[in-house]
């Protein structure tokens, strides 16, 4: 950066040069006194928001010429640069949701909202508050996000998060009040449930709801809570776990909280399984697996599946269906199948095996087991070929220049640019440690149990 604010011009950067910088920034020892500490830690937080300005400009100049190229060679303008969302998602190491939210702010940055886009490209404002006026000017015209950008461009710098959203915010319902208020109604449309693991035992369902909805659920929980606690009927609960145990009881419509009829999918070890009794010490057989979901502690995952067991999970019915892995890398034994469609068994072990989209970075929730080499051009129907992944990811790879090759080992995505990533496979248990071949721990197969938990009622 010159004297005044002036941008030094900067030619020929390759991505040689680029790396040979991030090279040596990875290896640049700490400073020797507090005061450059705090300096550098300044220095490298606009460093980094430099970095993000720069990615808007390769972003829109990537989507510029993929444009032209494709033009160029007849595509209709509906289908140009489908699949972009997934190379830049890839690129940038994140899902393919995020590639697309991604692809839109950049356009926006980079069109509407100049002042904050020169803010974020000289380390004035990180990264995710240029993302914060993105959002909040999302629904008004360009010109009129060009407007509030002119607003903003004196004191964007000098806001939090929480000041910038209200004076954007407020910015934009004083130029267009109606759209503002069209957009309130509008988000109504935009409610949902989704659910994410919190911790080994325990995962967090959040809903987006209209304001009046969410906030009558949330009183009438409440309410509830607070009369049986009052009328002493806890059972030793606090007003919180009451209020939860009556969350799931209206979801569901059972009259127990811990009735709820659901089946999951929990790997665990055999002797993990047949473990000792809780007096007893740990074993070295490390976490079970939730599905899905992740790992859990493996006296937890015994403890859902003793009959005598009547803690807060309820009691459980399992099945045990036996799988076995190659002590080397942890991963199942192959299966396939001449059939075009996969079959039960078969997309169940993929499932199982693969955990989330196979994707690298995506972690969505499989809705789909297909070939990675497709069936039509002589792909097999078999576990080396199959993929678990999310429906954004199937549809993906359908678009023309992307290639997915597999082996129960790895997924090597090739991408239209000729960029590959690709994906191991992880053993079926997480947290275990490797085979060495030790003679003395070694088995022909190591023995997991997949276990099916279906939730009963509590004994009368």
């Amino acid at each position: 950066m010159a004297e005044g604010g002036t941008n030094t011009q900067v030619t020929a950067v390759t991505a040689v040069d680029l790396t040979a910088f991030t090279a040596a920034l990875a290896s640049l020892p700490a400073a020797a006194t507090e005061k450059e500490n705090i300096d550098r830690l300044r220095l490298l937080e606009e460093l980094k928001a430099v970095c993000a300005g720069a990615e808007v400009r390769e972003t829109v100049a990537l989507e510029a010429t993929r444009s032209q190229a494709e033009q160029a060679r007849g595509v209709p303008a509906r289908r140009r640069c489908r699949g972009l969302a997934g190379e830049v998602a890839l690129a940038r190491r994140e899902s393919p949701w995020c590639g697309t939210r991604w692809l839109g702010e950049a356009r926006t940055l980079s069109t509407d909202l100049p002042h904050t886009l020169a803010a974020l490209s000289r380390g004035a404002i990180p990264e995710s508050r240029a993302l914060l006026v993105v959002r909040e000017t999302a629904h008004l015209s360009p010109e009129q996000r060009r407007q509030v950008d002119a607003r903003l461009a004196g004191r964007i710098g000098q806001m939090g998060d929480r000041e910038l959203v209200s004076t954007t915010r407020a910015h934009a319902q004083s130029l267009d009040p109606r759209s503002s208020a069209d957009r309130a109604r509008a988000e109504e449309s935009d409610r949902y449930v989704t659910i994410a693991t919190a911790s080994e035992s325990m995962v967090q369902l959040s809903a987006l709801l209209p304001t009046v909805q969410g906030i009558a659920a949330w009183k009438a929980l409440g309410q509830a809570a607070t009369t049986l606690h009052q009328a002493g009927q806890t059972d030793g609960r606090t007003r919180a776990q009451i209020a939860a145990d009556l969350f799931v009881q209206r979801l569901t419509g059972q009259e127990t909280a811990t009735a709820v009829p659901v089946e999951v999918h929990l790997v665990m070890t055999d002797t993990a399984l047949l473990g000792g009794s809780a007096d007893a010490a740990p074993t070295s057989d490390g976490p079970a697996w939730l599905v899905g979901h992740g790992p859990i502690p493996a006296r937890l995952a015994r403890d859902l599946l003793d009959p005598a067991h009547d803690g807060p999970t309820g009691r459980a019915r399992a099945w045990i269906r036996r799988l076995y892995t190659a002590p080397e890398t942890g991963q199942l034994v192959a299966m396939d199948s001449r059939r075009r469609l996969f079959p039960a068994k078969l997309r169940r072990m993929v499932i199982l095996r693969d955990d989330t989209c196979r994707t690298p970075w995506c972690d969505a929730p499989i809705r789909h087991v297909d070939h990675a080499k497709p069936h039509a051009t002589g792909g097999e129907t078999s576990y080396g070929n199959g993929s678990g992944l999310c429906e954004r990811c199937n549809q993906v790879k359908e678009n023309p220049g992307w290639v997915h090759a597999a082996t129960p080992d790895h997924l090597t995505i090739t991408t239209p640019t000729g960029h590959t990533h690709t994906r191991s496979t992880p053993p079926l248990l997480r947290g275990h440690p490797p085979d060495r071949g030790d003679p003395h721990s070694r088995l022909e197969h190591h023995l997991t149990g997949w276990i099916d938990l279906q939730w009963l009622p509590h004994a009368s």
